[in-house]
C-alpha cells in the first residue's frame, strides 16, 4: 500500500507512532495534517480511546478516539509476540519519527529504545513523551488529571471559596502534545542542517510548569502561592466574568483608556473613573469586589447580547461564556472554519481543524480516522526516507 502521505511541508516524512490515548496522538495529528505518513501502531484490542465512548459519532466510532486520529494509517501488533515484534522494529527502522508515551522502559524491554532504533537508524528524530520524565518520577502514571493536581492548575482553578478544580478538558496532554510537535520541528530541522537524528523528551509536569507562565514567575519572584480567584485576574480587573440580565458575560479591561470606556457605556462616567478605588489599575485589583458589584448593578437592567453590542461598540473587549456548540458556531461567524471534514467510502468525520494556518502549504484533511488494523499488510521500507547521517 502507498504511503498515505500528502504533498504537504512535511510530505516525504515517515512517523511510526507508538503513542495512545491523547497527548502522543494530538501530536502525530498535527504532523499528518501537514502530509507526514503516520503509522499508528496499536495493540490488538487498540487504542484505548476506542473504548470511550459515549459518545459516537455517525460512523459508531467513539468521538475521543476520532478527535486526534484522522490522517493516519493503523496497523495492530502485538509487542509480546515475536512476530509482531519484529514488524514494529522494522517499522521504526524505516521511519524519519519515532514517537511513544509507554512508561520509561518499555520501549528499551521491547527492543524498541532510542539507542537500539538509532543503531539502524542514525537519522531518526526520537520522541518519547512522559508523565513525570525518565528519572525519579519514572515510575508516576501521566494521567492529566494527576498532573493537573501535582502541578498546580487545580489549585488555582475555582472559586475562592470552593474546591480546587480540574480544567474541562485534559488540558495538560495537549500541550505536551504541542511541545512534541515543536520538539520534533527542532529536531528535523537540524537533521536537514547534520544529518543527524536526535532524542526529544517532553513530559506533562515541565509542559505544565511551563504553561503557568505569570503564575509561576509570581511565585518564583514572591515566595507565595496564587490563591484560586474564580474568573478573576490577579493582576488585572474588570477582567473576569459577570452576570447580566440573562446570562453571564466576560468583560476583559486591560487598560484605563478601557476603563473609562466602560464607566461610560455602563452609564458611570464620570464618577467611577474619579473614584479613587479605581483610579488605576492596581486600585481597581485592590477593590475588586466593590467593583464587580457596581458593574453587575448596571449589568441586570439589559440582555448580556445588549452591553456586548454596546461594549465592543467602545472598543471594550466583551463576548459571551459560551458553550461549546456556540464557540464552534462563533468561530464559524468570523469565517474561520474550525471544522474539518473527511469522508471515506460511506465514512463521513467530522473534527475540529489544525489551528496552525500557512499560506503555501496549509493542513490538509485526507481520510477519516482509520479503523483498528485497517492498514495491515504494508511494504515497510527497511531505510529511512529522508535524513541519512552524515
Amino acid at each position: 500500500m502507498a504511503p498515505m502521505t500528502g504533498d504537504g511541508v512535511l510530505g516525504g516524512i515517515r512517523v511510526a507512532d507508538f503513542s495512545r490515548v491523547l497527548a502522543g496522538p494530538y501530536a502525530t495529528m498535527m504532523l499528518a495534517d501537514f502530509g507526514a505518513d503516520v503509522v499508528k501502531i496499536e495493540s490488538p484490542t487498540g487504542d484505548d480511546t476506542r473504548h470511550w465512548r459515549p459518545p459516537v459519532d455517525a460512523s459508531g466510532q467513539a468521538t475521543y478516539f476520532g478527535s486526534v486520529n484522522r490522517n493516519k494509517r493503523s496497523v495492530a501488533l502485538d509487542l509480546t509476540d515475536a512476530a509482531g515484534l519484529d514488524e514494529a522494529r522494522r517499522l521504526a527502522a524505516s521511519a524519519d519519527v519515532v514517537i511513544e508515551n509507554f512508561r520509561p522502559g518499555v520501549m528499551e524491554r521491547f527492543g524498541l529504545s532510542y539507542e537500539v532504533v538509532r543503531a539502524v537508524n542514525p537519522g531518526v528524530v526520537y520522541c518519547s513523551i512522559t508523565g513525570f520524565g525518565a528519572g525519579e518520577g519514572a515510575e508516576l502514571a501521566g494521567y492529566d488529571l494527576l498532573v493537573q493536581a501535582v502541578g498546580g492548575l487545580m489549585s488555582i482553578t475555582g472559586e475562592p471559596d470552593g474546591d480546587p478544580a480540574k480544567a474541562g478538558v485534559a488540558l495538560v496532554d495537549v500541550l505536551t502534545g504541542q511541545n512534541a510537535v515543536a520538539g520534533i520541528l527542532l529536531a528535523l530541522r537540524e537533521r536537514d542542517r547534520t544529518g543527524r537524528g536526535q532524542l526529544v523528551e517532553v513530559n506533562l509536569l515541565s509542559s505544565l510548569l511551563s504553561a503557568l507562565t505569570n503564575q509561576a514567575a509570581s511565585t518564583l519572584a514572591t515566595g507565595a502561592p496564587p490563591r484560586r480567584l474564580g474568573n478573576a485576574h490577579p493582576s488585572i480587573a474588570p477582567y473576569a466574568a459577570f452576570r447580566a440580565a440573562d446570562r453571564e458575560l466576560v468583560i476583559a479591561v486591560g487598560n484605563d483608556r478601557q476603563f473609562g470606556a466602560l464607566a461610560g457605556v455602563l452609564g458611570l462616567a464620570p464618577e467611577l473613573v474619579d473614584d479613587p478605588r479605581f483610579a488605576s489599575n492596581a486600585d481597581r485589583v485592590a477593590h475588586r469586589a466593590e467593583l464587580t458589584t457596581l458593574i453587575e448593578q448596571r449589568l441586570a437592567a439589559a440582555s448580556a447580547a445588549h452591553w456586548i453590542e454596546a461594549l465592543s461598540a467602545a472598543s471594550v473587549p466583551a463576548g459571551l461564556v459560551n458553550d461549546v456548540a456556540e464557540a464552534i458556531a462563533f468561530a464559524e461567524s468570523l469565517g474561520l472554519e474550525p471544522v474539518a471534514q473527511t469522508l471515506a467510502g460511506a465514512q463521513r468525520s467530522r473534527t475540529i481543524a489544525n489551528p496552525i494556518g500557512l499560506s503555501g502549504t496549509p493542513a490538509a484533511y485526507r481520510t477519516p480516522p482509520p479503523s483498528l488494523d485497517e492498514h495491515a499488510g504494508a511494504d515497510w521500507h527497511p531505510t529511512p526516507s529522508k535524513g541519512p547521517c552524515r
